[in-house]
């Protein structure tokens, strides 16, 4: 049986048991974090950061240029995010989750591996138009190891996936034979370069858009020549 000596002793025996068994509520500001409010205004300044980065690249975007494109306060940002590159990260992680929402709706409907293909480039643009741009994926060199491999598979994910549309397409005859992996390297460099390119194009639509990648990507550049004339 334990014993102590004064009421000293009691009350600090007491209270380190009490700690012991009652672990430390969580501050009203952490919980404020988990609510939906919040999450809403995680995501804004995800979206938000995207921009930025796009507009500016990561080396010249600041917590303070993302803030002033909400009038927030850069405090506001530290929040959410303890510094650029954890948000840098999150912008990632938030543009892959939407091209895999994208891919999920593509697969879930019928079509030829050409007309798939098709529909994921206009979702992607739809999407885009609706939820800003997805993050430039050209760089990502800024990030921490763990946080470069999870870039890494989640872009070999996004790769097979198209790859794929594009072998179904071969297979159906939609889409003439080519090396896949090639193709997908120039598409995806053009679908990238997309982020940083079309906000700065007045009016730009996505009909406008698909008409253009329709032209270059599907029909080619290059004129049909009809039969007999002097190519």
């Amino acid at each position: 049986m334990l014993s102590f000596h004064n009421n000293v002793q009691f009350n600090l025996a007491l209270t380190v048991l009490k700690n012991f068994m009652s672990p430390t509520q969580p501050a009203p500001k952490k919980k404020l974090t988990q609510s939906a409010k919040s999450v809403q205004k995680r995501e804004a300044i995800v979206r938000a950061a995207i921009e930025v980065i796009n507009a500016k690249s990561f080396a010249l975007a600041t917590m303070k240029d993302i803030a002033a494109s909400l009038d927030l306060r850069d405090a506001t940002l530290y929040h959410y995010f303890p510094d650029k590159q954890t948000l840098a990260y999150a912008c990632h992680q938030y543009s892959f989750d939407r091209y895999e929402r994208i891919f999920d709706i593509v697969n879930s409907t019928k079509g030829t591996g050409g007309e798939k293909l098709k529909r994921f480039i206009r979702k992607m643009f739809n999407d885009a138009a609706f939820n800003g741009p997805q993050l430039y994926l050209g760089d990502f060199s800024y990030l921490t190891a763990a946080q470069r491999k999870f870039v890494s598979v989640r872009s070999v994910q996004l790769i097979s996936v198209l790859t794929g549309f594009i072998r179904e397409g071969i297979a159906d005859a939609s889409i003439k034979p080519c090396e896949p992996e090639v193709v997908v390297q120039l598409m995806l460099g053009m679908l990238i370069w997309l982020g940083k390119w079309v906000p700065t194009i007045p009016d730009m639509t996505v009909d406008r858009l698909m008409e253009a990648v329709d032209v270059f990507s599907f029909r080619g550049l290059e004129a049909s020549v009809s039969v007999g004339s002097n190519a």
